[in-house]
């Protein structure tokens, strides 16, 4: 009998326990795991066999230069592998959730992964107050972009260059329209936004990779499903204060090297949010993160 014909591939969607993979010729092929094989994600590169026309199962996955993933107390999700770049969208309306965008960036920096935070919806009255809310996040390097992704999506395009990036947020703030204008055959399906509510409907229900620059492959975007949190349960207090980077100069100044930074006294990042050089939001998203996670590990 023999051998299946083996191919190497790179997950473009991920559909449960089923992948659509496709290989360095452009053909996609509808994959299968074999046994209880870890969990795979949108952007893996895997070697799979062909067991039919278009149809195939994944032997080996490659081994990942990043992951990001979020956790809760009972499972961990994982959006996406190999990304160089994680893209916070965010949008003028409906109102952004302030905590989901810290706990990404802390998911992004604990995984290595940069960070480029886009502002959707631009050209709505709200967008000057929404723009002045990110002052506190731009001050700490990270990037931060306006756009009105229905008129021109030029500006982040350029960002995008060269990068596996993959966009992260709440549901109705933009993504499947910024994948439209960026793809236009993608065809993702855009949301409505419930003005009642102040929230969008979930349009994109599984992760998607669509390449920006044809068949020198060097670009591309995954799509994942909207997100009303972002658990950091993989994580513990010692990671924890390292992924937020204003953080980073204080650790180890603490009067206790155990210090959690919650209600310790003598706590150097304490102090130095007393003395302006942190933001108290972002003090107050960690150590509402820390708690979480110290109640989530008592017996």
């Amino acid at each position: 009998m023999s051998e299946r014909p083996r191919r190497d591939g790179t997950v473009i969607a991920a559909f449960g326990r089923s992948f659509l993979v496709e290989d360095a010729d452009g053909a996609t092929f509808t994959c299968v795991t074999r046994g209880k094989r870890g969990e795979i994600a949108c952007g893996d590169r895997v070697d799979f066999a062909e067991t039919g026309p278009a149809q195939g199962v994944i032997e080996k996955v490659a081994e990942r230069t990043s992951l990001l993933y979020r956790s809760d107390a009972f499972k961990q999700k994982i959006i996406a592998a190999n990304v160089t770049q994680v893209v916070l969208v965010l949008a003028t309306f409906p109102s952004y959730y302030e905590e989901l965008l810290h706990r990404a960036l802390a998911a992004a920096e604990s995984a290595g992964i940069g960070a480029l935070v886009v502002l959707n919806k631009c050209d709505l009255p709200e967008a000057d107050a929404a723009l002045k809310s990110l002052d506190a996040v731009a001050r700490l390097g990270y990037r931060v972009l306006p756009l009105v992704a229905r008129n021109d999506v030029t500006p982040l395009r350029e960002l995008l260059a060269g990068h596996l990036s993959v966009m992260v947020g709440q549901s109705g703030m933009g993504k499947s329209t910024i994948v439209n204008s960026l793809v236009p055959e993608a065809l993702a399906a855009t949301a409505e936004v419930s003005t009642v509510l102040d929230s969008g409907k979930h349009t994109t229900t599984h992760a998607r990779l669509y390449w920006l620059d044809g068949r020198d492959r060097k670009s591309a975007i995954i799509d994942s499903p909207g997100l009303q949190e972002f658990g950091l349960h993989h994580l513990d207090v010692r990671a924890l204060d390292h992924a937020f980077v204003e953080f980073r100069p204080h650790i180890g100044k603490c009067r206790f090297a155990n210090c959690r930074h919650v209600n310790e006294p003598d706590c150097a990042i304490a102090a130095a949010e007393a003395a302006g050089t942190i933001d108290p939001r972002r003090l107050a998203a960690y150590r509402r993160i820390a708690t979480e996670l110290e109640r989530a590990k008592r017996p």
